[in-house]
């Protein structure tokens, strides 16, 4: 990515941050007590915000107070972050490439769960060596969210059917589907009458990065690889050629002799198993049992991430980490400071609105001659 192409997120981030601030400082009741007096209200406000933020900054990247026993430990807030951002990345990268190929992937939510489905399932059933148990796990998991994915794209191919309806309607098939799978013997843990499967042995578990107390672990690094991979596939390959061939213009790129059914169904499969590789990350690292709530919101945010990160791997790595710190802090800000945790999906939600609105950002810092990159808007979707 550019780096003029960098000034435009960077300043929308920093106006959602100062509206964010605004909203924060004017929600404490004792800065709104404060209204006859302007000065000491206003000075206030901004000790609130700024008391606001430092938590933010303590509970995602550094606590110098958990640093005191020993330094490693103040890196805790930064290892929870990794953990939130890695099915971040991979659910991300999975709507852009959907998106760079004319498609729009609403679906990631199904797929990371029939990914979580694939890994958790190989993961308690089977007793393999470490190493082959993970990798065995994961292939599973693509495999699974792969198909799932593809058949959306097969469907688009051979009949038309659009793929904001199927995936939606899809991502409900995944959930109650899972619901039903928890309540069987074959997926519930023995002696639990709550939907919650066996744990996944540790056989197949992704090994900490930086000590077992610390919980970021192996997934980031391979969210990071197939960011990597997904660049490559869309800038160095004759298939990336092609996927952004049929993303730009799926007509001329027919006319070419680009087959548009096979792109289609190829890049869902793709976009399914990446976001199915976020599912096996969650189950393998961070969460090994499954449980109705796996999914969380990984997919739909993921649109969030892709639409910040201008579609493109780098962007979307960026954009999966500010998110992930924004929810793994959102905690900390709300112990410390009494601050609503709704206000943070509100600083998400004005970083979305800002990136939206690109000329709005450019009149507000005056920037001339800065690329807005593509959006959904100018850019459309094919079918």
């Amino acid at each position: 990515m550019k780096l003029k192409k960098l000034i435009l997120p960077l300043a929308s981030f920093a106006m959602a941050l100062f509206v964010g601030g605004l909203l924060v400082a004017f929600s404490d009741a004792k800065v709104l007590a404060l209204k006859s007096q302007p000065l000491s209200m206003l000075s206030h406000a901004f000790s609130t915000a700024g008391s606001a933020y430092w938590a933010l900054f303590r509970g995602s990247v550094f606590d110098p107070r958990l640093a005191e026993d020993h330094w490693l430990h103040g890196f805790y807030p930064l290892s929870e972050t990794l953990v939130a951002a890695t099915p971040l990345i991979l659910t991300g990268l999975s709507v852009a490439l959907a998106f760079r190929a004319g498609l729009f992937n609403i679906g990631a939510q199904g797929q990371f769960i029939a990914g979580a489905i694939g890994a958790s399932w190989i993961g308690f059933t089977f007793e393999l060596p470490y190493v082959i148990h993970t990798i065995a796990a994961m292939a599973v998991a693509i495999a699974f969210s792969g198909l799932y994915g593809g058949f959306v794209g097969f469907l688009k191919a051979k009949t038309g059917a659009h793929e904001v309806i199927v995936t939606i309607m899809l991502n409900y098939v995944a959930g109650y589907f899972l619901l039903w799978l928890l309540s069987t013997t074959a997926f519930l843990r023995p002696g639990r009458q709550d939907p919650l499967a066996p744990e996944v042995h540790k056989t197949a578990r992704l090994p900490h990065l930086f000590g077992s107390d610390l919980r970021a672990n192996l997934g980031f690094i391979v969210a990071l690889a197939a960011a990597a991979g997904v660049w490559w596939l869309l800038n160095r390959s004759t298939w990336g050629f092609k996927f952004r061939a049929v993303g730009a213009n799926a007509s001329a790129a027919r006319t070419a002799g680009i087959s548009v059914p096979r792109v289609t169904t190829s890049v869902m499969f793709i976009a399914g198993a990446l976001a199915g590789l976020g599912g096996a990350a969650q189950i393998l690292g961070s969460e090994p049992a499954m449980t109705a709530g796996v999914g969380g919101s990984f997919g739909f945010d993921a649109i969030t991430v892709a639409l910040l990160g201008r579609a493109t791997p780098l962007g979307t790595v960026f954009a999966a980490l500010l998110f992930g710190g924004l929810r793994a802090g959102g905690l900390t800000m709300q112990a410390s400071t009494e601050t609503p945790l709704d206000l943070v999906l509100v600083i998400q939600a004005l970083v979305v609105l800002f990136i939206a609105a690109p000329a709005l950002i450019k009149s507000l810092f005056r920037l001339k001659n800065i690329e807005t990159g593509e959006t959904m808007a100018s850019k459309g979707w094919n079918g």
